[in-house]
């Protein structure tokens, strides 16, 4: 399957009270079509940092980062790219997805879900009510976060992650903060992204949902555990987990 985003030699550090702390030593990482893949570690590993590079929020320090590019133009190499291109691709072909939701409360979920599409206003409100459909909240689009559930809040983030048909999902902590079943709801989306052939990559401390991915990669004091491209599922029904055996 083809790989639709890729760190290769990715390095971060941080200077912290005068003295320089390193998050990420050298990380190769690939993301691949149809595939979910999960990123696991302990807390402080580096994952959410790691998250933010693919995502092209933090630049590496070391390293490169390889996106496909708008309407899969090919592997993209962001290194060299100006803020206002990194903007562009992001907004093209990254859908973000955050433990938190960040749902703006003032908006209904409709208005939430709108708020990045980059087209017609109009075009957006039919697409955003689409996908409120599809994540089953039809009827809940012109209620506020506030009146929503956590397991709700975060099926509308995942529809406004969507709302410009990224090939690449990104999700960070994505059920932490919900219960069993909005958590089996929300995988099952996630699954159905992938097997529609975009890239699902899910930073987790949660085993049910690495238990879901196709591939687990874990990081360990920045470094990332197992084979560098990952291994990929034999079948739908088989996980293959990159982790080292403990």
């Amino acid at each position: 399957m083809s790989v639709l985003l890729r760190a290769e030699g990715v390095g971060k550090s941080y200077v912290l009270r005068g003295r320089r702390v390193d998050v990420l030593h050298g990380v190769d990482l690939a993301v691949r079509k149809g595939e979910v893949t999960a990123l696991v570690g302990h807390s402080g590993s580096g994952k959410t940092t790691l998250l933010h590079i693919l995502g092209l929020l933090t630049p590496p320090d070391s390293g490169r980062v390889f996106v496909e590019g708008v309407h899969g133009t090919g592997p993209v190499d962001t290194t060299d790219l100006s803020d206002g291109a990194l903007a562009d691709l992001r907004r093209g072909t990254l859908g973000f997805v955050f433990q938190s939701y960040n749902l703006l409360p003032q908006h209904s979920a409709l208005r939430n879900v709108v708020l990045p599409f980059t087209g017609r206003r109009r075009e957006g409100e039919t697409r955003a009510r689409e996908l409120l459909a599809r994540v089953g909240l039809a009827e809940r689009a012109d209620h506020l976060p506030s009146e929503l559930s956590g397991g709700e809040q975060q099926r509308v983030a995942l529809a406004r992650a969507l709302i410009n048909d990224p090939p690449v999902v990104l999700a960070d902590e994505p059920t932490g903060n919900l219960d069993t079943e909005s958590e089996e709801v929300l995988l099952g989306l996630f699954r159905e992204l992938a097997d529609e052939g975009r890239a699902v990559l899910l930073v987790t401390h949660n085993p049910a949902v690495s238990d879901a991915a196709d591939v687990v990669h874990r990081l360990d004091k920045g470094r990332l555990a197992g084979p560098a491209d990952g291994v990929r599922a034999k079948t739908g029904a088989e996980r293959v987990e990159t982790e080292s055996p403990e």
